[in-house]
């Protein structure tokens, strides 16, 4: 039996993780491109998205609202900003398309908006959609679990400059996982860095670092660190195809979804 072929809506198309995405939906014979949107001041507005990857002509332009595409589609892809995804996640609600949000710096109340959403449409929301960090985040759940409070541990999170949420949400969803496996409460055990007369480490404590310089993708360091011995997980991607490609592959699951809340672990079979 022939797959079904995802129609896909890519929003911020012009952006990092948009280009990439769009170049990656383009050689997936599973995906169509159907639509793609950025917002309306962008000098992307009305070119053929074919001018952002390089590729032959689609005769499909960008858009200056989901609302013009989105008839088009079945899945939204969406990996812009906190503050524009209220209004994304209220137009897929009225139209009954499916979300793949791969959206940073998310707050709680806006989580929780998703996951109410979720009631009415399949959604998969994840904080890094990449195979290897997903399953850095297994990895990291199952190491915690089994080194008690004798190894300490330190989360160091690099990203580019123009990354604008620290920490990473990876790195948080780490330090949440850890926590989780070590029976303690995050909120209260959580550090992020460290300044002056900090006096003994506590016990228990998960430390948070943020690097922000250059060009760099996503590395992420979980040290578990003990008097006697270190053990380090350590994941770093060299480009953007990582996340674009979990992306697809969250596209691909969610579409078959009638409603629901999902994460990558389920995509993947974690």
């Amino acid at each position: 039996m022939a797959k079904q072929t995802v129609k896909v809506i890519v929003a911020g198309a012009a952006g990092r993780m948009g280009r990439t995405i769009l170049s990656l939906a383009h050689l997936d014979p599973e995906i169509k491109i159907a639509g793609a949107f950025e917002k309306a001041d962008s000098p992307s507005i009305g070119r053929d998205i074919s001018e952002l990857i390089g590729a032959v002509p689609f005769d499909i332009p960008v858009h200056p609202d989901l609302r013009e595409c989105v008839q088009f589609g079945n899945v939204i892809i969406d990996f812009t900003q906190p503050e524009a995804l209220p209004y994304h996640l209220e137009i897929a609600l009225k139209t009954r398309r499916a979300m793949v949000i791969g959206t940073t710096g998310l707050t709680q109340p806006l989580i929780q908006k998703i996951q109410s959403a979720s009631r009415k449409i399949p959604i998969v929301q994840a904080p890094n959609m990449s195979i290897g960090v997903n399953l850095l985040f297994k990895l990291a759940s199952l190491v915690s679990g089994t080194l008690d409070h004798r190894y300490d541990v330190e989360i160091v999170e690099e990203h580019h400059k123009h990354k604008k949420d620290a920490p990473s949400g990876t790195a948080l969803e780490l330090g949440r996982l850890i926590a989780k496996a070590r029976k303690i409460d995050f909120q209260v055990n959580a550090v992020y860095g460290r300044k002056g007369l900090t006096g003994e480490r506590k016990r228990g404590s998960i430390g948070i670092h943020a690097v922000r310089g250059g060009d760099v993708v996503g590395n992420h360091q979980v040290s578990f660190i003990s008097e006697g011995e270190r053990v380090e997980l350590i994941h770093k991607a060299s480009s953007r195809e990582a996340f674009g490609q979990g992306a697809l592959l969250a596209a691909k699951f969610v579409a078959k979804k009638k409603i629901g809340f999902y994460n990558m672990q389920q995509v993947l079979g974690l």
